[in-house]
C-alpha cells in the first residue's frame, strides 16, 4: 500500500508539471532588453549565461573578482549584440559589495529583471578535514552574499515581476562524498529559495524563484578540480548557462540539467537511498584521489 501512495504520487507530480509547463515556450526575445545581473561572470557557466544574453539583447552587469577577465567577457556581450554591458569587480565574502553591485543595476539601469546568483568560493574536493571555519567562510560566499543580493533587489524585483535565479548543485539536493563543506552551502541555498517562494506565492508576490540543479559542467575549475576522480564526462557548460537562462525566463521552480544526471538520482533518493548510495560511490576513483594528493 505504501509503494502504491508513493506512485500516485510521483504520477501526480508529473501530471502538475505537464499542466503547469505545458504551452511554454522560450524565445530569446524574452530577453531582450531585460536588466539582468550575473555573478561569478568572469569564466565558466557565468561568462557563458552573460554571451547568451548579450546574444538576446539584455542589459547586462556582471560582477567576478578579477577585472581584467570581467572586461574581456563585457567586449564580447558587447559585439554579441548586448543592449548594453557593464562590470564591477570584488568579492561575495564582502557583504557591503554584494548590497553595492544592486544598488549599481539602479544606477544604470534604473531597474531590474532577473537576478542571476551563479559565483562560489574556493573549497577543497577531497574527505572533510574537520575545519569548521572553513564552512563558515565558504557560507558567507555562496549562501549569505546571495540572501544579501536578494533582499537589495526585492523591491526592484517587485516592481518589474522579475526573476531570481540561483544556480545551485546537485550536490545541494544529495550528500555526495569529499564535498562537505560546499555541499553545505547549497543545501543553505534550497532552504532559504525554496522557503522564500512558498512566502511569495502565500503574499502574492509576483516574483519567481528558480533553482537550478546542476551535474558535472566542464568549467575549468570543476575539472581541475575533480579530474581522474569521477568516472564520467562533464556536460557543457554553454548548453547548461543556457539552460539556466530558459528556466528563469519561463519561471520555473526548478531546473534540471543534465537531467540524468541529477533528477534521477532525487528520484532513487526517495525510493532506493542505499542503492543510491552505492551507484554514487562506485563513480568515483579515490585511488586517484589519493595519488593527488601525495
Amino acid at each position: 500500500m505504501g509503494l502504491l501512495k508513493k506512485a500516485l504520487i510521483a504520477l501526480i507530480g508529473i501530471l502538475l508539471a505537464v499542466y503547469f509547463y505545458s504551452g511554454k515556450e522560450f524565445k530569446p526575445e524574452m530577453l531582450k532588453g531585460k536588466r539582468v545581473i550575473v555573478t561569478g561572470a568572469s569564466s565558466g557557466i557565468g561568462e557563458q549565461m552573460a554571451y547568451h544574453l548579450g546574444k538576446m539583447g539584455s542589459h547586462i552587469l556582471i560582477t567576478a573578482r578579477t577585472e581584467e577577465k570581467l572586461k574581456k567577457v563585457v567586449e564580447r556581450c558587447l559585439k554579441l549584440g548586448a543592449a548594453s554591458a557593464y562590470y564591477i569587480p570584488g568579492s561575495m565574502d564582502n557583504m557591503t559589495f554584494a548590497r553595492q553591485v544592486v544598488h549599481e543595476a539602479k544606477s544604470l539601469f534604473g531597474g531590474l529583471d532577473m537576478l542571476i546568483l551563479n559565483h562560489i568560493g574556493y573549497s577543497y574536493f577531497n574527505f572533510f578535514d574537520g575545519d569548521v571555519d572553513h564552512i563558515r567562510k565558504l557560507l558567507e560566499i555562496n549562501f549569505l552574499s546571495y540572501a544579501t543580493m536578494t533582499v537589495e533587489a526585492l523591491p526592484m524585483l517587485k516592481e518589474s515581476e522579475g526573476n531570481i535565479v540561483v544556480v545551485s548543485s546537485v550536490a545541494g539536493k544529495l550528500g555526495l562524498p569529499l564535498t562537505v563543506p560546499y555541499s553545505t552551502t547549497k543545501f543553505a541555498l534550497d532552504g532559504f529559495f525554496s522557503s522564500l517562494r512558498m512566502e511569495f506565492y502565500h503574499q502574492k508576490v509576483n516574483v519567481s524563484v528558480t533553482l537550478c540543479v546542476i551535474s558535472y559542467i566542464d568549467t575549468d575549475t570543476a575539472v581541475n578540480t575533480v579530474a581522474r576522480v569521477i568516472n564520467h564526462l562533464p556536460a557543457p557548460k554553454e548548453e547548461c548557462a543556457l539552460e539556466i537562462i530558459k528556466g528563469g525566463a519561463l519561471r520555473q521552480r526548478e531546473v534540471y540539467y543534465q537531467y540524468h544526471a541529477t533528477k534521477i538520482p532525487l528520484l532513487l533518493r526517495d525510493w532506493a537511498p542505499d542503492f543510491l548510495d552505492y551507484l554514487l560511490l562506485k563513480n568515483y576513483n579515490i585511488e586517484e584521489l589519493n595519488k593527488k594528493s601525495e
